[in-house]
């Protein structure tokens, strides 16, 4: 008789986790004690559910797994934010961020291993996509963090992968972390970064979970983000922007715009007029990112090319600010995580 793969219980939402104790005939209070050891407590091990009878236990472990992610080294950059690199039960790695500041935490989580959208400026993009994410993976992630260094204020889903072309995983993540018997993080405290998908953008709008949405553009016009971002192929400048106007629209949200500047390439005045003509109809923010060393070839903009980019677009009332640069010096910035090696870091204590 062939083996059944253990079901895993980590990757369960509340609600998937009540009906399946219910399906076998299990109490369903039981399912908050387990949730709230799982996700509150972080056990590893079914037998440090103390206040569950033996014969609950000896069922779970005959029929389902915990998912482990096992912290192998950590970084911790001269501006304090931190970067763990974590090894899955299959051997790959992948790379999670802290960002402390003086009034939040936020942690930047990872949703594949690797992405496959091949962006030419971030070195995951440049790995190749491997898998996806489990919906347990993701919230061990933030689980982890929270354990060691206290209270997490809000998650991005800014790390390594496509965060919606891993849909289903990503939105019960969130569900699971949001959760009373979890980690309690408000929906408004979570955001999801995407290069364009937009069936996805439209799905995520008719879902409405509140969960804030940024939109990587980098250029303003189909030809130059082509050049960039291989996704803009498939979903033009026009369809991208009808989708994020339709998500404005159905969450009464306002979407974060992420332009990452690359010398002579997206920062002239021209590229300036031409995002303020494309965005002057959406209610949004715009994240001015200069370009991280990732590639060579692409080189940052000067500062006061920087600067005078900023304020054009909010002289003309297109709000836009520089995102504080965090973590470059352990490549922990936007674009630099990547598929590392232990050799990368150093020893994990």
């Amino acid at each position: 008789m062939q083996k059944l793969d253990k079901l895993d219980i980590n990757s369960m939402t509340a609600d998937e986790l009540q009906a399946f104790l219910v399906m076998n005939h299990i109490p369903k209070y039981r399912s908050k004690q387990i949730f709230r050891w799982l996700h509150k407590h972080v056990v590893s091990d079914f037998t440090q559910m103390h206040n569950l009878p033996d014969d609950l236990i000896c069922f779970l472990e005959h029929s389902c797994k915990i998912t482990k992610i096992q912290p192998k080294q950590e970084q911790i950059s001269r501006d304090k934010t931190r970067k763990y690199l974590f090894q899955l039960e299959d051997d790959k790695t992948i790379e999670t961020v802290l960002i402390p500041e003086r009034r939040r935490k936020t942690i930047c989580v990872s949703s594949q291993v690797g992405c496959g959208m091949g962006c030419t400026f971030c070195a995951t993009g440049l790995q190749g996509f491997t898998r996806n994410l489990t919906a347990g993976e993701i919230a061990k992630q933030v689980e982890f963090i929270q354990h060691k260094q206290g209270n997490v204020t809000n998650v991005v889903f800014m790390g390594m992968g496509e965060p919606l072309n891993n849909y289903t995983p990503v939105m019960n993540s969130i569900a699971i972390m949001n959760h009373s018997d979890g980690i309690s993080l408000g929906l408004r405290r979570f955001t999801i970064s995407t290069c364009g998908i937009v069936p996805k953008i439209r799905q995520l709008a008719n879902d409405n979970t509140q969960v804030g949405l940024a939109v990587s553009l980098h250029a303003a016009n189909d030809r130059k983000r082509r050049l960039i971002m291989p996704a803009a192929e498939v979903y033009s400048i026009d369809m991208l922007m009808d989708s994020c106007r339709y998500y404005a629209e159905r969450t009464n949200r306002r979407i974060t715009f992420e332009y990452a500047l690359i010398a002579d390439f997206n920062d002239t005045l021209a590229d300036c007029r031409e995002l303020v003509e494309l965005l002057k109809d959406v209610n949004c923010h715009v994240n001015i990112i200069p370009i991280n060393p990732v590639v060579q070839k692409y080189q940052r903009s000067q500062q006061s090319r920087i600067k005078a980019f900023v304020d054009y677009l909010n002289k003309n009332r297109i709000q836009a600010s520089v995102r504080k640069e965090r973590g470059t010096d352990i490549e922990a910035a936007c674009g630099q995580l990547k598929q590392s090696t232990r050799e990368d870091y150093d020893e994990y204590s």
